[in-house]
């Protein structure tokens, strides 16, 4: 007999083995209800959460039946996105059916990885102000501005060319007259100039009849451009304090915005924040009723619990937002009576994600794209290994 096929042999006798063992009558064919718990969620106890693991070895369970492996087939069946709320600039939605690591791995995409427009290159033709110049030039580019950056190329393919396809020019002059009083240099001063830059970048002779050089080397106005939008591009915040002028101060400045990402300036991250936390589990393990009901619904701030009427003058306590805990562990804090009465979980597998956009791009486009980002990573790992 040849090694293949002693091999394949003992592979028939092992799989056999375990069929055996598996029909067994004191073995169970499904996981037992204290596996399944410690598994799928994470036990919040009053000192401390446990249980917070997640287990990948596929044949963790294999004595029991139950095959742990990642089978694609069943993330794609099981894998679902909720949207709960949705605003102009926040979105809410839940992921369910997805590892600890995907969640991350979207909210690390979201904050460094999906590209905006920022303020890069700030050129000061005056400034008398009592902010200094590379201040004042921080301060700007953390100005958001509402563009789609997808209509844009990257500075770096581009060379030192700054053109229509790469860079946003914006003007700024204001002025404070004397003997008027102190005034309030906001963003709303920003204007928009889709032909390119208007400072001259050397010094222009008198009596020079030819147009000096710019900054900028645009071949057409950026309203002209296919795609564009048909009003002006324009800041997410015209309400936000660049500096203040007292009498007889003056700033003159352009400041041009190319595309980024967040991984090299925070300027560039499309989002104020992107967080995700696991879907909460309250379980009351004994009945609360009158007195101790109206007493766990106080302990309560987030307002998780409320008070039914169950007949005969009786009210219980029931879970009815469970949503709202924040884990705050005040239900279980009266000593062991309580915590043994109410159980306080969270689902592995089920994450609430929050997107909280700072106005380039609406948060559900954010999410697409960062998406696409994810799938681009995976296939280039997949190339690479074909």
């Amino acid at each position: 007999m040849s090694e293949e096929d002693e091999s394949m042999a003992e592979q028939s006798d092992n799989e056999s083995g375990l069929d055996f063992i598996l029909s067994l009558e004191d073995v169970p064919s499904k996981m037992p209800p204290h596996l399944e718990l410690f598994k799928t969620r994470v036990i919040c106890n009053s000192d401390a959460p446990i249980h917070t693991d997640t287990i990948h070895y596929s044949g963790a369970y294999a004595i029991l039946g139950v095959d742990n492996s990642q089978q694609f087939d069943s993330f794609r069946k099981n894998f679902k996105v909720e949207v709960k709320r949705l605003t102009d600039s926040e979105m809410e939605f839940d992921m369910i059916g997805i590892d600890p690591a995907i969640a991350n791995a979207f909210r690390r995409i979201l904050i460094s990885e999906v590209p905006t427009m920022a303020i890069e290159r700030v050129y000061i033709a005056n400034n008398t102000s009592v902010v200094q110049d590379e201040v004042l030039s921080h301060r700007l580019g953390l100005v958001p501005i509402r563009i789609d950056p997808r209509l844009f190329e990257y500075p770096d393919t581009a060379g030192d060319d700054n053109n229509e396809r790469n860079t946003i020019v914006f003007g700024l002059h204001a002025r404070c007259q004397v003997g008027q009083p102190r005034i309030t240099v906001k963003s709303d001063k920003l204007k928009w100039l889709p032909n390119g830059s208007e400072l001259p970048c050397e010094d222009v002779k008198p009596n020079t009849s030819s147009k000096p050089k710019t900054f900028t080397s645009f071949t057409c106005s950026q309203n002209s451009l296919p795609g564009f939008p048909s009003n002006s591009i324009d800041l997410t915040d015209s309400d936000i304090i660049l500096a203040k002028l007292g009498p007889g101060q003056e700033i003159e400045l352009e400041a041009h915005a190319v595309k980024g990402i967040g991984r090299t300036h925070a300027k560039w991250s499309p989002v104020a924040t992107a967080w995700y936390r696991m879907l909460p589990e309250v379980v009351l393990l004994e009945d609360f009723v009158n007195e101790q009901a109206e007493e766990l619904v106080n302990k309560c701030q987030p307002n998780v619990f409320d008070i039914e009427d169950i007949g005969k003058g009786k009210r219980r306590a029931t879970v009815a937002r469970p949503r709202n805990c924040t884990l705050c562990r005040e239900c279980i804090r009266g000593g062991k009576e309580w915590e043994d009465r109410i159980s306080i979980r969270r689902v592995k597998h089920h994450f609430i994600f929050s997107i909280e956009s700072t106005g380039a791009l609406p948060p559900e486009v954010l999410f697409t794209e960062a998406v696409k980002i994810l799938e681009d990573k995976c296939e280039r790992v997949i190339t690479e290994f074909s």
